[in-house]
């Protein structure tokens, strides 16, 4: 398996993977038919967006040529986050590809260049639902915060996250 940038000939793939992972992650937490409306489509110009400007920063995991999944991130868009802290916006892998490894490998590729861009510390926001995903990043490293949940509507069902961080050096 090989994690490379993003190219535009990815995005398609990218966003396939973005709304397949949506529609099995997220099944009993966010309602059916917000996850029904999800379009490769829209996801592809959102991507197509991110890859031109490079604004995440997005990696790709390929075996073969076909895209696995991919890790997206950049500086922690939180309010209160000090110039040391990133973030990853999203990390998802296809659904046939759980368990794997490929999750492991784009964050352990994250992390490298998180360091070598100084970063000390790194967050996410997780459904407190999805377990399977809180196992993950536990298993790599991050830790829940002490931040109340941040409260948003989405597809008309009041929905919650929850923090996590982890250091950047810390070896895992």
């Amino acid at each position: 398996m090989n994690i490379d940038r993003a190219t535009l000939s990815d995005v398609r793939a990218v966003a396939e993977i973005h709304v397949d992972a949506w529609r099995s992650a997220y099944a009993r937490i966010v309602p059916a038919d917000y996850l029904a409306s999800l379009s490769v489509e829209q996801r592809e110009a959102m991507w197509r967006r991110t890859v031109e400007s490079g604004q995440p920063e997005l990696l790709v995991a390929k075996d073969n040529g076909t895209v696995l999944g991919w890790v997206s991130f950049a500086a922690c868009r939180d309010k209160d986050a000090p110039s040391s802290q990133a973030e990853v916006w999203a990390i998802y892998v296809a659904p046939n590809s759980w368990f794997k490894g490929v999750g492991h490998q784009l964050w352990q590729r994250a992390r490298e260049l998180l360091s070598q861009q100084g970063y000390g510390t790194c967050c996410l926001w997780v459904f407190p639902e999805n377990q399977q995903a809180i196992r993950f990043y536990q298993s790599v490293g991050f830790v829940a915060d002490n931040l109340p949940p941040q409260q948003f509507e989405l597809g008309g069902r009041q929905l919650q996250e929850v923090r996590y961080v982890c250091r950047i050096d810390a070896k895992r």
